[in-house]
């Protein structure tokens, strides 16, 4: 059963990525990018990742997401670029409300099935997941590839506020 769930996250994941990259209108990339996100949390319940769960979905599908838009309407794109294709809407709604009750059922089932277990796998090291686990591997581990994370969004922010400078004037 995990093993058929991982597959179906992981391909809502991959589907995603590709709307991502292949919708016209930003707004509904964006969204496309929140399926993504959902997916991949999913896929770190299934890892018994929960915390890194609960911060993809709260920081990533959240905060980022928001700051993604806000970008989206800093860029000041035409009306065309921004209009919402409405054919099929009680199609996509249909669709858009069962992957979200299919991703909320797979990850109470996650959830439930590591509340029940006293025993965790023994291969997951002690604290993987946690919070104090998450910070000693990010802090010791992988604080180079962290930084030039850190950088490269940086880079990307001042890149976006150039552009829309360089379309004002």
């Amino acid at each position: 059963m995990e093993t058929i769930v991982f597959y179906v996250f992981a391909a809502l994941s991959v589907a995603g990525a590709l709307l991502v990259i292949t919708h016209r209108n930003p707004v509904s990339s964006a969204l496309s990018l929140v399926l993504t996100l959902f997916s991949t949390a999913v896929l770190f319940v299934l890892l018994l990742a929960h915390f890194v769960a609960a911060i993809q979905i709260l920081v990533y599908a959240g905060a980022i997401m928001v700051l993604f838009l806000f970008t989206v309407m800093f860029l000041n794109l035409s009306p065309e670029a921004l209009k919402f294709d409405s054919k099929n809407m009680a199609f996509k709604g249909s669709l858009l409300l069962a992957v979200l009750v299919f991703v909320g059922y797979f990850a109470s089932l996650g959830f439930r099935r590591v509340f029940s277990e006293k025993d965790l796998s023994s291969s997951v090291s002690e604290g993987f997941g946690t919070v104090e686990g998450v910070g000693k591997v990010l802090f010791t581990d992988y604080l180079l590839p962290f930084e030039l994370t850190s950088v490269l969004i940086v880079a990307a922010i001042i890149g976006v506020v150039a552009i829309a400078k360089r379309r004002e004037s």
